[in-house]
């Protein structure tokens, strides 16, 4: 059976001498990985469109819920090149891109991280365009609003994926407080912490005492507009503290570090 879909390469595997494995993001299917015959050919059909990144119309042979569909053709709708050769952009991609492959399951469908995804790479593209003179820059790119971006990509892919954590309200009774415990993924009050055992992690801070503004922050990301996120200029203070609490929710779920985050 031939399908038809859109998709952006997440990642490829060598197969053999001249063949790849391509993992998409798709609307339709989740995380897809398909078979690619002789793409690394010089002649290939494929020609670039099997690149990192990489936005393309794409079709597929195999049966219904096949594990290993052939790609049969890919057209490309944009290529999202100018990520690729700034080392400083690619990087922050390369996290989202793995905290995506952490997460989402294979043929299993959600538009709205397609979107998600789609609309944070071309932000990140319009705003390396827009800063390329600019004189706030660091290692080639806006560190401010690149951090933005991931952070804003982060709270709202963890949230439709379910594993958002909790910071407005205690988790376990709903009353107020600021001190996130990383083992429970949420907010607990004093009270429900002297009712529970809250288990200590090795290497990981047990506890964080957050900020109000933080709080408040990430309350808000939950609901902002991702193409308008841009408008709003937060400290960098607030961003890094946003950024070490998701980090170590993240690096509690999968048990271990974003790779992209230890180079």
């Amino acid at each position: 059976m031939l399908t038809r879909t859109e998709g952006i390469v997440l990642k490829t595997i060598t197969y053999g001498e001249a063949d790849l494995i391509v993992s998409y993001l798709t609307p339709d299917f989740g995380l897809l990985k398909t078979f690619a015959k002789s793409p690394r050919k010089i002649k290939s059909r494929f020609g670039s469109s099997l690149e990192p990144l990489t936005y393309s119309k794409i079709s597929f042979w195999g049966k219904e819920h096949a594990s290993l569909p052939r790609l049969t053709q890919s057209d490309i709708i944009h290529s999202f090149h100018l990520l690729r050769e700034r080392m400083g952009y690619f990087f922050k991609i390369v996290e989202i891109t793995e905290l995506t492959l952490n997460f989402i399951q294979e043929m299993d469908a959600n538009k709205k991280i397609f979107l998600l995804f789609l609309d944070t790479l071309k932000l990140i593209e319009e705003d390396y365009k827009n800063t390329k003179n600019s004189s706030n820059k660091e290692n080639g790119f806006n560190t401010s609003r690149i951090n933005l971006l991931v952070n804003n990509y982060k709270v709202k892919f963890l949230k439709l994926t379910g594993f958002a954590p909790r910071i407005d309200s205690c988790g376990r009774c709903g009353s107020s407080g600021n001190n996130f415990y990383i083992s429970q993924g949420s907010v607990l009050c004093e009270s429900c912490v002297k009712q529970s055992s809250v288990l200590i992690l090795n290497g990981l801070p047990s506890m964080i005492r957050l900020s109000l503004p933080v709080m408040n922050f990430y309350n808000s990301l939950m609901t902002w507009d991702t193409t308008k996120i841009l408008r709003i200029k937060p400290s960098i203070n607030l961003l890094e503290e946003l950024s070490n609490i998701l980090n170590l929710h993240i690096k509690y779920i999968i048990s271990k570090p974003l790779k992209a985050q230890t180079q």
